[in-house]
């Protein structure tokens, strides 16, 4: 059984989550190319105690049939690190997390470039950790296929071992400035790291000392075996889909059960599925403005996404026809089989599927009145199946301002979210410890 407080973020998605949000008079339209369009938001965000700013990210644009990708917002949108200094210099208090993988980058830059952040914004960075996953983002660096699963997660592994080494080559009191001595830091203050491995060979120290919140947040939101490994033994915040509360329970019980084996308490790890929540003043209204949205789909887009999702080209297949049988995708498996199961729960043709995934995209979807979305968060809350939520808003910043409007006060007369901010830094506001001992809990 949970208690306290649920830990809530706001996920920025461009214009919105659903597919067609762009299209939608309550988002910004221009909102992936536009700063002010984010400061505004994570303002908003601030203003109303959100832990933490989500941002996702891939390494290219993900549809293969580029006249889909014509059709939609998101294939223009900034590099989320770069995006998340510049708010940094206009927000206080909030979490500031970017997703960053480990098959297209080099372990040095990701440790340097989070370690950045967290000192520009005062210790609220997190770096959510993710493998890429298509054929389409390998080509953009120099290969036709994706690695293999299992592949990804072992180069992840090391690599995230280096991230961590590297953050803590410094000592805490190493910088001392004396002016007087000319000693700007302690002796052996700071080290060689002096990683050789598989993947990996990393001389170090880090040219940058140890950072306000000790090091960096790490995030995780892989679901696999191999993504709970690696979750439960580095990270301090898993971000899933989980489709039904008894499926939610399941795995953080799973998650949460691994993580003694690295000599981590089940509290220094906070799950938060994402939720897709439309809401309205009565139920009516919240199916209306639902309605509003699917009405938008554009058959092309969202017969891309679906593709997307299960790893597969269906153009060809006939969208009134069943799910057909696949093969299972090596960068997708997760996601895959989330959306094979909803489709054979629910009985639903391709057609009915992508409507179906249009804005949640497997995560929960909630379309009711303040006191039912309330009422399904608190029941997985108190079930222990989730720790809070990383909200998605149909579209932004409409769906942002509805739950801050309508769903905040319900949440907050339940006691279930805070009405200030406790502390400065993102780890203070999860109330988690660093994994591992790497530096200091804050």
């Amino acid at each position: 059984m949970t208690h306290g407080t649920m830990r809530l973020g706001a996920f920025f998605y461009a214009t919105g989550h659903h597919v067609a949000g762009w299209r939608h008079p309550s988002s910004e339209a221009d909102g992936g190319i536009n700063l002010d369009r984010y400061v505004g938001w994570a303002k908003a965000a601030e203003a109303a105690k959100f832990d933490l700013i989500f941002l996702e990210d891939g390494t290219g644009i993900r549809d293969a049939d580029l006249r889909s990708s014509e059709r939609t917002a998101r294939s223009t949108h900034f590099e989320p690190v770069t995006l998340l200094s510049a708010l940094a210099a206009v927000t206080h208090r909030i979490g500031l997390v970017a997703t960053t993988s480990t098959s297209f980058n080099e372990p040095y830059n990701v440790a340097r470039r989070f370690a950045s952040l967290d000192h520009l914004s005062g210790g609220r960075a997190g770096w959510n950790l993710v493998t890429s996953a298509t054929d389409l983002e390998a080509a953009n660096f120099g290969n036709d296929k994706i690695a293999r699963h299992a592949d990804r997660y072992e180069r992840a592994e090391e690599f995230v071992d280096v991230v961590l080494g590297l953050w803590n080559t410094w000592d805490d009191d190493a910088v001392v400035i004396d002016k007087a001595s000319g000693q700007f830091s302690k002796p052996d203050g700071f080290r060689p790291l002096d990683h050789k491995g598989k993947h990996f060979e990393v001389r170090g120290p880090l040219n940058l000392s140890r950072t306000p919140q000790g090091q960096p947040v790490l995030v995780q939101a892989g679901s696999s075996g191999p993504g709970k490994d690696l979750a439960a033994r580095t990270a301090e915040i898993v971000f899933t889909a989980n489709q039904t509360l008894e499926e939610a329970v399941e795995f953080s019980r799973d998650l949460k059960g691994r993580m003694a084996r690295f000599g981590r308490a089940p509290d220094d790890l906070k799950v938060m599925p994402g939720l897709f929540p439309v809401v309205g003043r009565t139920e009516s209204e919240a199916r209306d403005k639902f309605e509003e949205l699917q009405a938008l789909i554009d058959p092309v887009v969202g017969l891309a996404l679906l593709s997307r999702m299960v790893g597969h080209d269906l153009s060809e297949h006939d969208p009134d026809g069943a799910v057909p049988e696949l093969p299972a995708t090596e960068g997708l498996k997760s996601r895959q089989q989330l959306m094979f199961d909803l489709a054979r729960r629910e009985g639903l043709t391709l057609r009915r599927l992508y409507l179906r995934i249009a804005g949640a995209r497997g995560h929960s979807q909630i379309v009711g009145t303040p006191a039912q979305i309330v009422d399904e968060m608190e029941a997985r809350f108190r079930a222990g199946g989730a720790d809070g939520f990383n909200i998605m808003p149909p579209t932004l910043p409409g769906g942002l301002d509805d739950f801050i409007e309508l769903v905040l006060p319900e949440l907050r007369r339940r006691g279930l979210f805070r009405t200030e901010y406790e502390g400065t830094t993102l780890r203070s506001h999860l109330g988690s410890r660093p994994p591992g001992g790497h530096g200091p809990a804050r």
